[in-house]
């Protein structure tokens, strides 16, 4: 018998198929996971890896789904501490009077850091085991993630104006390049270049982020035609639409993750998927602040890659993946009008393949494949609300909750136990947040 690390039974494996076409067929029954050194060493029957294998750390989950970690694929995870804060407001109202003001007077590495922490912990707690983020101090973020053992991409921020992390592009780009050379050997910390949004970034600092990002091998995370404002106002500018503006710059290709997108025309949906950019969904927040509807089925049938993102706490107002798989599916319904669209195998893919696919992490991570990380979590299906289970995938999707996740692990390394955190402390971390929430309701 060969000793490992650690084995894993459950009721059902999901391993998500690289091709996205996940069916109940394809779950496995009765099965355990091996791990070894980080990563998946084997997947096998149960019965069989009781005779090959032994582990000081076995674990016996009787009616609990293994699937793939979830990965969201956008967020701003400091601004956790401004959830609720400004709510039912169209974006640009919500930008303009109460988020940039804000940030502006509370913006600081100790936010951030505060922040981060109540976002990760919300995180893996949901089943959430990477993330990819877009803020200021994210070399505060990416130390917060390595200190709870989460995986990550952090944004390397751009914006043209000043802010208290950097007072022009080329400042915010410098900074980028030092806290990506900073954290480059770190295996569960990634960049990437966070340009804001084409009205927020010119035309100069833009092709200096295609350049850079071409030198180093990063992708591309940017805000595109979130609203029709957006893209109205910029053809009334420059007689271009965004992605227009984009493409002839250089930017539209497989390096970019195209975050919201729910203005798109049937050629930009064409050449969107023609140039491989990820499209990044995020229905709740779209919903909630009424920016518009991603056309979701369209773009699949052309052939992009759709990820999924909860956005902000800030405009969500959670980082509950369960509930954007599941908002994902529903209104992919309705908006194309056919019950079909967006099954729910298909969304779970998006929440893992599809995230991994966006941020060139899919060699390591997305599905349950032998020699990829082992970022694995675990749902618990004996709930009354998930009774009886026909369809664990349908389930996982239409009626199941974060609330389910049992144990998390990234890397190997458990870092949700049995409903648990094993590296933070939930005390110290309300404590922070009542801190905060006392300062932010301060009389100016």
């Amino acid at each position: 018998m060969q000793h490992v690390d650690s084995i894993i039974h459950a009721r059902w494996v999901i391993p998500v198929e690289a091709n996205d076409q996940t069916t109940n067929d394809q779950v496995l029954e009765h099965h355990a996971i091996i791990i070894d050194n980080g990563r998946i060493k084997a997947i096998a029957p149960s019965d069989e890896a009781r005779q090959q294998f032994q582990s000081d750390d076995i674990v016996e989950l009787e009616e609990h789904a293994l699937i793939p970690g979830l990965i969201n694929a956008h967020t701003h995870v400091a601004m956790n501490l401004f959830r609720g804060m400004s709510d039912d407001l169209p974006l640009m109202t919500w930008l303009n009077d109460h988020i940039w003001p804000a940030e502006k007077k509370w913006i600081s590495s100790e936010f951030v850091h505060d922040g981060s922490m109540l976002a990760i912990a919300e995180m893996l707690r949901g089943g959430t085991t990477c993330f990819n983020d877009m803020y200021f101090f994210p070399d505060i973020t990416a130390r917060v993630a390595l200190s709870a053992g989460m995986r990550c991409s952090i944004g390397l921020i751009t914006i043209d104006f000043p802010t208290v992390w950097a007072q022009n592009a080329d400042e915010y780009l410098s900074k980028g390049v030092a806290v990506h050379d900073e954290f480059k050997n770190e295996s569960l910390i990634s960049t990437a270049f966070a340009p804001h949004a084409p009205y927020t970034v010119s035309d100069e600092a833009l092709a200096k982020i295609r350049t850079l990002a071409d030198e180093m091998d990063i992708p591309i995370h940017m805000h595109i035609h979130e609203t029709s404002h957006e893209v109205d106002q910029a053809f009334s500018d420059s007689g271009k639409r965004p992605l227009q503006r984009l493409h002839e710059l250089g930017l539209l290709s497989p390096r970019l993750l195209a975050v919201h997108m729910t203005q798109l025309t049937d050629q930009e949906i064409t050449l969107c998927a023609e140039q491989g950019v990820h499209i990044i969904h995020c229905p709740e927040s779209n919903l909630k602040l009424a920016s518009g509807f991603c056309p979701v089925t369209r773009l699949l049938d052309a052939g992009a890659n759709i990820a999924l993102g909860t956005d902000s706490a800030a405009s969500n107002n959670d980082l509950d993946m369960f509930g954007e798989m599941r908002t994902a599916a529903l209104l992919a319904k309705g908006v194309a009008g056919d019950a079909s669209a967006l099954p729910a195998a298909q969304a779970l893919y998006c929440a893992t393949m599809g995230g991994a696919k966006a941020l060139a992490m899919d060699n390591e991570i997305g599905s349950l494949t032998v020699g990829k990380h082992a970022d694995i979590t675990a749902v618990n299906l004996s709930a009354i609300e998930t009774q009886p289970v026909y369809d664990p995938i349908s389930h996982l999707v239409y009626c199941g909750s974060s609330h389910q996740v049992s144990n998390v692990w990234v890397n190997g390394k458990r870092l949700l136990n049995q409903g648990k955190l094993t590296q933070l402390d939930i005390g110290a971390i309300q404590q922070r947040c009542n801190i905060w929430r006392e300062r932010l309701l301060e009389k100016p």
